[in-house]
C-alpha cells in the first residue's frame, strides 16, 4: 500500500505521463471533429482528403503512444502500474484507429453520400471523444470520484445510443437496400463508426480498473 501511494503521489510520474495522456485524447478529439465536420458538409464530399487528413492525425497518435511506451521503459516511478498505463494508452489509441479505419473505408469504397445514421454516429463519436478528454484530465486527481464516475457514465450512455443507431441502420439496410455490394460497403462503414464508440467504452473500463486499485 505504501509503495502504491508513493507511486501515485510522486510528481515526476504525473509530469511525465499525464501531459501525454492529455495530448492523446486531444488528438482523438481533433480526429473526431474533422470526421464530424466533413460528414456534415454534404455540399462537397471528398473522402480522399478526409482520409489523408485523418491519417496524418492518426500518425500523431501513434507517435504519442510510442512516446508513452518509451517513458514506461525508462522510468521506474509511474502514476499507475505499468499494465494500467499500457491498457489506458492502447484503448485511447484504439479510438483513433477506428476513426481512421472508418475514414479509410469511405475513401476505398468511393462513398458518394453520407447516410443519416453515419451523421448521427459521427456526432456521437465527437461527443464521446470530448467526454473522454475531460475524463482523462480528471484522472489526475483520483480522489475526485464523483466527476470521474460522471464522465464514465456519460460515455457509457453515448456508446449505448450508438449501438441503437447502428442496429437500426443495419436493419434498414437489410430491408430496403437492394444492391448487395452497396449494402456490405455501407454496413462496414457503419460498423467502423460504431466500433469507435465501443473503443471509448474500453477507455472507461481501463479507467475503472485504475479506480478500483487506487480510488
Amino acid at each position: 500500500m505504501f509503495k502504491t501511494l508513493v507511486q501515485y503521489f510522486t510528481p515526476k510520474g504525473k509530469i511525465l505521463f499525464f501531459p501525454l495522456f492529455d495530448h492523446a485524447t486531444e488528438n482523438v478529439v481533433a480526429m473526431a471533429t474533422l470526421l464530424r465536420q466533413s460528414l456534415h458538409n454534404t455540399s462537397f464530399i471528398d473522402t480522399k482528403t478526409l482520409y489523408h487528413q485523418i491519417d496524418r492525425l492518426e500518425n500523431v497518435g501513434d507517435d504519442i503512444t510510442h512516446e508513452i511506451n518509451i517513458e514506461l521503459s525508462k522510468n521506474f516511478i509511474t502514476p499507475f502500474d505499468r499494465e494500467d498505463i499500457h491498457a489506458l494508452t492502447s484503448s485511447i489509441d484504439d479510438v483513433a484507429d477506428y476513426i481512421h479505419e472508418s475514414a479509410n473505408r469511405m475513401f476505398l469504397y468511393d462513398l458518394k453520400e453520407f447516410t443519416q445514421p453515419m451523421l448521427v454516429l459521427a456526432d456521437l463519436i465527437l461527443d464521446a471523444s470530448k467526454e473522454l478528454q475531460v475524463l482523462i484530465f480528471e484522472l489526475k486527481d483520483i480522489t475526485n470520484i464523483d466527476k470521474i464516475e460522471f464522465y464514465c457514465e456519460s460515455i457509457y450512455a453515448i456508446e449505448a445510443k450508438a449501438d441503437q443507431v447502428y442496429n437500426k441502420a443495419v436493419a434498414d439496410l437489410f430491408e430496403f437496400e437492394k444492391d448487395p455490394i452497396k449494402m456490405i460497403k455501407l454496413q462496414e462503414i457503419l460498423l467502423g463508426l460504431e466500433t469507435a464508440t465501443d473503443m471509448c467504452k474500453d477507455v472507461v473500463k481501463s479507467v475503472e480498473s485504475i479506480m478500483i486499485k487506487y480510488g
